[in-house]
């Protein structure tokens, strides 16, 4: 049932591509961005983070940020920096960290599959990001970034996967540097894409691990070109968009953690004695805790570190949306204490990837930024792939998949 398509890539030559392929966009701000491209003027992030060529400060979401993503997306190709590929190829992107390596399949996932649900969804996306990523697929007529899929894993694409990358070199094969290794393979067999693609065919359903933002964008503006083209055949590139598959064996999630401006009026001793109705609190002091089980939290705040144990009552193991620690967070916490009605729109709410270490938490709250932090214990994937076939829906940002995907290894053009 799930569509996976060959496709006729945009990649760097093997003498850029570690100068060209960049973190995804949603992982750095912009400051971050022009400091790390500064030097080096190949980087994809002169594409998906534009406003890094503009005078800082401008607005992110003006008609000369998209157009400047474009204007260096041609300039890339008029340079050669980007070739696309003669025939259509399916890919093999593998990552390694810490001494892991996982394998997926790069090729491009169908629109009407996620207008029809077979790709399945865990989470809401926030309306402003959504459409950022629309205009910047509008403007560029292009899929800069693949999503991060995942799927039931199958014995026999495992196979035909590990027989591939024994017998062939990989066409990129580099460690950026941060120490993960990314490694990359160019299927051009025509019988192992059919095979593979018909192997996809059989699944009921994959899975948006990481990019709903990503996702969403790029299925509806190829939804958008549906209706507007009268000659619409189903065959267009635009009825298509980038994604990387991953077996469901092979991921690691990892924490995803929340920061919040304000008590909503509260006194730090007042908000401690709210907390106290559904959460066993102790101090820990200055130093730096983890939770390291289910429905266990740390919190930060003036200066110090707290374990919250969450209390009988407070969850429902049986639910696949009650047993998530998201859940009593936003339940007994974000919505009747700090009057967070909407994870996706709020203003008064960040969140802070677990890669950062929570050392980060302390430190937006140490300078003024935030009042209080909140760290979580990371859901597993049986309990991404539960929800996301109950239709449930998380809240925003509770999953983080480390290694991210880097950018700019291979990118797909819309007719």
């Amino acid at each position: 049932m799930a569509k996976l398509k060959a496709f006729k890539g945009y990649r760097p030559t093997n003498d850029k591509v570690k100068q060209v392929a960049s973190r995804p966009y949603d992982v750095l701000n912009s400051s971050e961005a022009r400091e790390e491209a500064k030097d080096n003027i190949y980087s994809l992030l002169r594409i998906i983070k534009p406003e890094i060529g503009l005078t800082p400060g401008v607005d992110l979401y003006t008609k000369e940020v998209y157009d400047k993503a474009k204007s260096n997306f041609d300039f890339f190709k008029e340079n050669g920096w980007l070739v696309q590929d003669e025939e259509e190829y399916l890919y093999i992107y593998a990552q390694t960290m810490f001494g892991k390596t996982q394998y997926g399949i790069v090729g491009c996932a169908s629109v009407d599959d996620y207008m029809n649900n077979v790709i399945k969804k865990h989470e809401l996306t926030r309306p402003d990001k959504e459409e950022d990523r629309m205009k910047h697929v509008r403007v560029t007529n292009a899929n800069m970034e693949p999503v991060f899929f995942s799927y039931t894993a199958v014995d026999e694409i495992d196979s035909i996967v590990g027989a591939f990358v024994k017998e062939n070199n990989p066409v990129f094969d580099f460690t950026a540097d941060d120490g993960v290794g990314h490694h990359f393979w160019v299927i051009k067999d025509k019988h192992i894409i059919k095979s593979i693609i018909d192997l996809f065919e059989k699944l009921p359903a994959t899975y948006v691990a990481d990019g709903h933002h990503r996702t969403a964008a790029a299925a509806l503006v190829g939804n958008e070109k549906k209706r507007n083209n009268p000659e619409h055949t189903g065959e267009e590139s635009y009825n298509y968009f980038l994604a990387v598959h991953f077996p469901d064996n092979q991921l690691t999630i990892i924490d995803y953690n929340r920061v919040v401006k304000d008590l909503s009026g509260y006194s730090k001793d007042e908000f401690m004695d709210k907390l106290k109705l559904s959460f066993d609190i102790e101090e820990i002091g200055s130093e730096v805790y983890k939770p390291n089980k289910l429905h266990e939290f740390s919190m930060y705040i003036e200066g110090r570190w707290y374990k919250l144990t969450a209390k009988p009552g407070t969850y429902d193991d049986s639910d696949p949306i009650g047993i998530l620690d998201v859940t009593i967070l936003t339940n007994q916490v974000l919505k009747p204490l700090l009057d967070i009605e909407d994870l996706r729109r709020s203003k008064r709410i960040d969140f802070v990837g677990g890669i950062r270490g929570l050392e980060e938490l302390s430190k937006r709250v140490d300078s003024g930024e935030m009042k209080v932090a909140f760290a979580l214990y990371p859901v597993s994937m049986k309990q991404l792939i539960d929800i996301a076939n109950s239709g449930e829906i998380m809240p925003p940002k509770t999953t983080w998949f480390e290694p991210k995907l880097r950018s700019g290894l291979v990118i797909h053009e819309l007719e």
